[in-house]
């Protein structure tokens, strides 16, 4: 029988009502209560009714959990009455679990399952004052996420930027990069310029830009900046001793370098930040992009079938420190224009993971290919197995890891055919894996992955989520 025309709107405009009171409930809860709720792992905070309507066939669809905007507006509107503490909820699973169940008292359920935020007083009125040392494509990014979490509940408030040689001319242009991005979109907020303070005022929040000569002098206690955590995000200190100049500033407690460290704890968010020593470490490493890409994946395939040997080729969008058109440079082949050519590189990717996971050790060659794209790369892995597998148990096990497992956060399992780098803009993973790309031999002991990777955003939530642990801010969650 064909679907009536008017009787499938009409069910769609209902949905969608019912989905403008769900993004209702989810503001309220966020800005009144400190309580993010997400859709398995997608945002919906500050999104619009359509792609909240994607995000629900996403939810049933791909990760194959019963759905629906009714009962997630349900749920939502009924925690707004409940004593919950800050937290980050997954809706998703919550209305999955309240369809699969057949519940029918919402309170009830609730109460339940979120039984450890009812009435929890936990990292209360904790929230850690941030430094961006520097302000640069991962600054901006991180400034971004962090204003955008602004509210009861904050855990992280940005309150100062270092820049060097600070004029009223570099204010102005800084806040001019802050609101418009060419790859990530304009800035969806409102961003003040205060000259007479040296400060910008983005939503609300009072950002000092600070000149940053000897960051060993400056006192940020002037500031009303108390026992922060300064993210340099430089590139110019790597290793301990220079990075220690940071702690020797008045008000700085912790250091996190966006960047590959030497002689500090390099840290991949979910696959060695557990156990850290944050009593008696003050500095760490969320250690590169492509180390946070490919880690997820590897200690995957290292734990389920074990890897004999491989090679990482990673196809890398162009950066800062090549050239627009030919010049000199330090090393070879940077020096040609990135706009028109493929260079080839090097990567230190393949030597980092092992820091992060020491079975690896002398297993995997490296190089790299830079491209003429401005963000978004390509990681390739062709792995020699211990154990065999097929194509189908390899993007199963995938599957399994991005939805069910500990690496929610870090792997996003892509279905779609069309895939290519654009689409993954904006991902908030740091792994996204092409289940249709995958390569496995006949005999199954060789196989190629594909992971893309937003080499700008989707490190950013890395060094963000490594941030929150190492300020000891984390909610409670019911993920």
């Amino acid at each position: 029988m064909a679907i009536s025309y008017d009787k499938q709107l009409n069910d769609w405009v209902n949905k969608e009502k019912s989905g403008v009171n769900l993004l209702n409930s989810v503001g309220t809860l966020m800005y009144d209560k400190g309580i993010e709720l997400v859709l398995f792992r997608k945002h919906i905070l500050e999104i619009g009714v359509s792609e909240l309507m994607n995000y629900f066939s996403y939810a049933n669809n791909i990760v194959g959990r019963e759905n629906n905007v009714e009962t997630a507006t349900l749920l939502a509107s009924e925690m707004l009455k409940m004593d919950l503490a800050a937290s980050k909820i997954d809706i998703g699973l919550l209305t999955a679990e309240y369809v699969e169940e057949n519940a029918t008292n919402a309170n009830v359920f609730l109460s339940e399952k979120l039984s450890h935020i009812v009435g929890s007083t936990e990292n209360a009125n904790r929230a850690k004052d941030v430094i961006l040392f520097g302000f640069g494509r991962i600054g901006r990014l991180a400034a971004r996420e962090l204003i955008k979490q602004a509210g009861k509940g904050q855990q992280l408030r940005l309150k100062a930027i270092v820049v060097r040689k600070l004029t009223d001319a570099q204010i102005i242009k800084r806040s001019d990069l802050l609101r418009n991005d060419s790859v990530h979109g304009s800035f969806k907020g409102v961003v003040d310029v205060d000259l007479e303070n040296k400060s910008m005022i983005v939503n609300g929040q009072v950002i000092k830009f600070i000149d940053g000569g000897n960051p060993e002098d400056i006192d940020y206690t002037q500031h009303g900046i108390e026992d922060a955590l300064l993210i340099d995000n430089t590139g110019a200190f790597t290793d301990k001793k220079d990075l220690s100049r940071h702690l020797q500033s008045k008000g700085v407690s912790k250091v996190l370098l966006t960047a590959p460290g030497k002689g500090i704890p390099n840290i991949v968010y979910g696959i060695n930040s557990s156990g850290l020593d944050l009593e008696n470490t003050d500095i760490f490493s969320a250690a590169s992009c492509t180390t946070n890409c490919i880690a997820p994946i590897l200690h995957i395939v290292e734990n389920k079938y074990g890897v004999n040997k491989g090679h990482l080729e990673t196809v890398h969008s162009y950066t800062n420190d090549q050239n627009l058109l030919d010049n000199m440079h330090s090393k070879p082949r940077r020096g040609r224009s990135a706009a028109i050519n493929m260079v080839i590189t090097s990567t230190g990717a393949g030597k980092a993971v092992t820091k992060v996971i020491p079975s690896l050790e002398g297993k995997l060659s490296a190089n790299a290919v830079r491209v003429p794209t401005a963000n978004v790369s390509l990681a390739i892995l062709k792995l020699t197995l211990n154990n065999s597998t097929s194509m189908e148990d390899m993007n199963e096990t995938m599957r399994e890891a991005a939805l069910h497992g500990d690496l929610v956060n870090q792997i996003n399992y892509q279905v779609e055919t069309d895939l290519v780098s654009s689409d993954i803009i904006g991902n908030t993973c740091c792994s996204v894996f092409d289940s249709n790309a995958t390569i496995v031999t006949e005999d199954g002991e060789d196989t190629v992955l594909y992971i893309w990777y937003d080499n700008e955003f989707g490190y950013t939530k890395q060094v963000i989520r490594l941030a929150k642990q190492i300020a000891k801010v984390r909610r409670l969650t019911y993920y």
